[in-house]
Order: structure tokens, then C-alpha cells, then sequence
């Protein structure tokens, strides 16, 4: 790595370090009855860890080798973007709307509730503020702009998905009026900010905010903020229901039988975010982030009246160029003969009613 800068070789250091360790502490909520329990953390409920060690450094030396991941292609807009409804989504109580905001940060307006999943406003996808995968788009919606927001669902604690800045911005702007949803063994985790207001759940475990009936389910996928502490806290998707409209919040997964339990147990979602990016290379990432292709099955397996692809466009932290994921989903579209009005792609700040309004 001689003829690396610095900086790109901190980043690779650390992000190897992360693939490399492993963890040898007791799980402090280990429950022998749950399959998804171990002695010493957490496990997917089909595939294993994921491809850390020599695959790590097979995966660094390739995409060095082939310089990937490519750039967009010259001229073309990473994501386009639109002029928020800022007034609509500042007053709306009534009808059930989502608003793609970028990469897995969604504001989802349900049950007279503003609710925002995974949310990142940060430059930087990264533990330190000056390296790591950098945004490549705007947030479809301004931070000061956000309307009053009741709660924020966590899928995991990625650094991409659990943003520390954006936390703490969000507990300083709304303070104990905003409820946090979080996995099992993440609530230490915002009790050491200074952040109590915090439920944290198990996989089919409920709970209730307003009219706002949440469950936390399993995907497949897995966890590490440190060195130390690789799937000591649990990742999962969320469920988001009031009356009878019903969203559901994948977060980030590989393909596994769990959707076809979750349309068993909780049923047919109204509308699924579903990630559509972060797959290539397949023989890497192929067993805990999807490809479009099984992004479609998954909606399938969901039976959603709608999806919509999300975790695509701002960080890049995989192979294929920021501009492939909404080429090979239209793709992918077209050959399972899914209709666009059925499984569709967002540009950042733009809204769409689901549910029956």
C-alpha cells in the first residue's frame, strides 16, 4: 500500500480492522430458547457471519487491481432530486406519506406521527469526521427543515444507519418529546449521550406510540461499530403500522426466507423500503446486502402493494459505480415483469401517499 495516500491508507486499516476482529464477550441478553441467541452475541437465522479475514483482503486487492468502483457515468446525476412539499410534510397528520431523504433516511408520516429511519445528515458515513465514504448527494431535505419528528426507528448500527452526529443533532432539537426504537443492545449505546427516551427490541417484539403499533423483525445481515464488539447488538427491520395502513422498513439485508415469515406473521405491507444498492462484488456482499434482482423477490416475498428501492446514491461502499444500482433495478424489473407503479425508485425529497387516503 506504499503508493496509497495517508489518508486512503487509515481508512483501509481501519475499515480491515473491523473485518478482522472478533469478539469474545458474554451476551448479556443471551435467552437459549431464541435460535437467533448465542452465549456470545447474535446470529441471522440462516446464513452466518459475514466474509471477513482473507475474503476481506481478497475483495481490497481485486477492487484496487480493477479500479472500482468506477465513476458515474460523465454527466449523469448520481440521484436526481426535487423541491420539497416542506409546507404539505410540516402540517400533515392525516394522510400517510414517505419521503425519501437519501441513502436509508426516510421521513414517514403515519398515524399523525412523523417517524425517521436510520437518519444520517453527516459528510461522512464513518466513525472519524475526515476519512471514510463521503456523500455524493444532498439530503432531499434540509435538517432545519425536518418537521417536529415523534420517533426514530434504528436497524442497526452501521455507521451508515446509526449516524452519532445526526443522533445527537435530533435529541438536541426535540429532546425528550422524540421516542428512539432501537435494537437489542443499542439502548446503552444512547443512554451513554445523554438519551433515555429509547425502547430497545427483539426480534418480534412490539411496541406503541400513539396509534403507532411498531415490531422489530429479522433480516438477514449483522453488526459491528468497533473493534470489540462484532453482533453484540442485534440488527432487524421495522414494522410500521396504524389502523390498517402498514409500512415496512428493511434496513439493509441479504436475501432470506425472514420476509416470507414476516408477510405470514404481521401480513401484506401497504408500502416497503426495500435497498436496491451495495451488492457488487456478489461473491463478497452477495450474503448480507441484495442485488436488485433479490430486492424484487423480497418485495414479492412481502406481497407490498408497493416498494420503493432505498441504501443507494449517497455513500459509496461497494464495487459497482453510484449510477449501476437504478440501471440494473430497471433492469431487474423488466425481467420479473414487476409494473413501475408497484416497486419504483425515488428522487431525494420527493413524497409519495400510500395506504388509502
Amino acid at each position: 500500500m506504499s503508493g496509497m495516500p495517508r489518508f486512503l491508507q487509515t481508512t483501509l486499516w481501519f475499515f480491515a480492522a473491523l473485518a478482522l476482529a472478533g469478539c469474545g464477550h458474554s451476551n448479556p441478553y443471551y435467552d437459549a430458547s431464541k435460535p437467533h441467541h448465542t452465549a456470545e452475541g447474535f446470529r441471522n437465522n440462516t446464513q452466518p457471519a459475514p466474509n471477513g479475514g482473507r475474503h476481506f483482503w481478497r475483495w481490497q486487492w481485486e477492487r484496487r487491481m480493477q479500479g472500482l468502483p468506477k465513476p458515474p457515468a460523465k454527466g449523469y446525476p448520481v440521484v436526481a432530486s426535487v423541491t420539497p412539499e416542506l409546507n404539505f410534510l410540516q402540517h400533515n397528520r392525516q394522510q400517510a406519506t414517505v419521503t425519501w431523504i437519501n441513502h436509508s433516511t426516510l421521513l414517514v408520516q403515519l398515524g399523525g406521527l412523523n417517524i425517521l429511519t436510520d437518519p444520517i445528515w453527516s459528510e461522512r458515513a464513518s466513525p472519524i469526521s475526515f476519512i471514510g465514504p463521503q456523500r455524493h448527494a444532498r439530503a432531499g431535505i434540509a435538517f432545519d427543515d425536518l418537521p417536529k419528528i415523534d420517533a426514530v426507528v434504528i436497524s442497526h448500527n452501521h455507521y451508515d444507519h446509526l449516524d452519532a452526529d445526526t443522533v445527537d443533532r435530533l435529541h438536541a432539537r426535540f429532546g425528550d418529546d422524540l421516542h428512539f426504537f432501537v435494537p437489542l443492545g443499542l439502548k446503552p449505546w444512547f443512554n451513554d449521550r445523554g438519551i433515555d427516551n429509547v425502547s430497545e427490541l427483539d426480534w418480534w417484539d412490539e411496541a406503541r406510540l400513539g396509534k403507532l403499533r411498531l415490531a422489530f423483525t429479522p433480516v438477514q445481515h449483522w453488526s459491528q461499530r468497533t473493534l470489540w464488539n462484532r453482533n453484540q447488538t442485534l440488527w432487524g427491520g421495522w414494522w410500521l403500522q396504524a389502523d390498517r395502513t402498514r409500512f415496512f422498513f428493511a434496513g439493509d439485508t441479504g436475501y432470506a426466507d425472514d420476509f416470507k415469515t414476516i408477510r405470514h406473521r404481521l401480513g401484506a405491507p401497504d408500502l416497503a423500503a426495500i435497498p436496491v444498492g451495495t451488492y457488487e462484488p456478489r461473491w463478497f456482499m452477495g450474503r448480507h446486502h441484495v442485488a436488485p434482482d433479490e430486492a424484487l423477490r423480497i418485495h414479492q416475498d412481502l406481497g407490498a402493494k408497493q416498494s420503493l428501492g432505498i441504501h443507494w446514491g449517497t455513500f459509496e461502499l461497494s464495487d459497482e459505480s453510484l449510477d449501476r444500482p437504478p440501471k440494473d433495478f430497471l433492469a431487474a424489473r423488466a425481467a420479473a415483469s414487476v409494473v413501475p407503479e408497484s416497486f419504483y425508485l425515488l428522487r431525494h425529497g420527493e413524497t409519495r401517499r400510500f395506504g388509502s387516503h
